[in-house]
């Protein structure tokens, strides 16, 4: 059923242009929403409810019955000098079509849940999604929006705001965590499209809601059967970017790079990988001065000189650090194979613990 403040805001703005006053209570009598004075005996609703009459004279005002399809889902009390009758009719029609409306809202939120869940059979997917007025040939691609708090209601609302379902976008959630954008593209809209929607994703998130979120993104997909796919590559890209790319806030599965063929490794081929490199005593956490002197170094494209200068010591202590790298794990980073085979070395370390930590 819509909410009673949805239909308090119905009533209160007819009410302000009829100046009419307004009563309507739920399919047992009792009282959803009001304007001004009005007020039915529940004795006389139940009666009315009871009748065949779709609309009943009371004194001074009317009663009118709100379907919903063959069931009376609430009563519709109207007192007013003039039109009495019209309008009642007219707040009758708008409560029915929000009623119309609210079903077919949680039968598309059904349906895209169960969609992206792979819980639909696929002739299931393009009848149901027929029935529901939903393209099923389209451009699409899945928003996956990690918020920091849980049941953070004003961040869904927010994105709700920004996305239009005339246009086939939808917004939805499968748990507390996550909120879900599907979004449909035109022609000439691409993965710079899906870019930008992203930015200003984390914009308004991080400046309007005030949580700190990550935000990824799937491939794009003609078909609505491939949106389970987009889902699984926006989640995908999250759990990579957590565990190698902790420092963006924005991840998009077509750009993972290393970091998702090492996540898609066997974790004992993993480990075997890690012993060549560090042999039995494999490292929980690299020394935080050691790790950032190495990712300086890589960043810098293996330049000695210039990494010395950005981290603001002396070229010598530069090389004592590098050597005693190379003494405990036998690789010189100042080359480029061994910078490689670090580095690689170092990501597999930390896919392993968040192994470890998920177990």
């Amino acid at each position: 059923m819509i909410t009673n403040q949805v239909i308090q805001k119905t009533i209160d703005d007819v009410s302000a242009i009829s100046k009419m006053e307004f009563y309507v209570t739920d399919g047992f009598g009792l009282q959803v929403a009001q304007t001004g004075s009005l007020s039915i005996d529940k004795e006389t609703v139940l009666d009315f409810l009871q009748s065949s009459a779709q609309s009943l004279e009371i004194g001074k005002a009317m009663l009118f019955k709100v379907m919903d399809e063959e069931e009376c889902a609430y009563v519709l009390a109207a007192q007013g000098e003039e039109d009495l009758f019209l309008i009642g009719k007219i707040v009758v029609s708008q409560l029915q079509n929000l009623i119309v409306a609210y079903k077919d809202r949680v039968d598309r939120n059904s349906f895209f849940q169960n969609l992206l869940l792979d819980n639909l059979l696929l002739v299931d997917i393009y009848n149901r999604a027929q029935k529901l007025h939903i393209e099923a040939v389209q451009s699409r691609a899945v928003f996956v929006i990690e918020v920091k708090s849980k049941k953070d209601v004003d961040a869904m609302e927010m994105v709700k705001e920004l996305f239009y379902t005339s246009r086939g976008d939808f917004v939805t959630s499968v748990d507390e965590r996550f909120i879900i954008v599907i979004k449909a593209l035109e022609q000439n809209e691409s993965y710079e499209t899906l870019q930008e929607t992203a930015e200003m994703l984390i914009d308004m998130l991080n400046s309007e809601a005030m949580t700190n979120a990550r935000v990824a993104y799937g491939t794009i997909v003609d078909e609505i059967k491939g949106l389970s796919k987009s889902y699984k590559e926006a989640k995908m890209a999250l759990d990579v970017a957590g565990i190698f790319y902790a420092e963006k806030s924005i991840i998009a599965y077509n750009t993972l790079g290393i970091g998702r063929l090492i996540y898609q490794l066997p974790v004992n081929l993993c480990q075997i990988f890690i012993r060549e490199i560090f042999g039995e005593d494999i490292p929980e956490e690299i020394d935080e001065e050691m790790l950032n002197t190495v990712n300086k170094f890589f960043e810098n494209s293996l330049n000695v000189s210039e990494t010395s200068r950005q981290l603001f010591i002396h070229r010598n202590t530069l090389m004592y650090r590098i050597e005693k790298l190379q003494k405990a794990t036998g690789l010189d980073i100042r080359t480029f194979d061994d910078a490689l085979t670090f580095k690689i070395a170092l990501m597999v370390v930390n896919y392993m613990k968040f192994i470890r930590e998920n177990d």
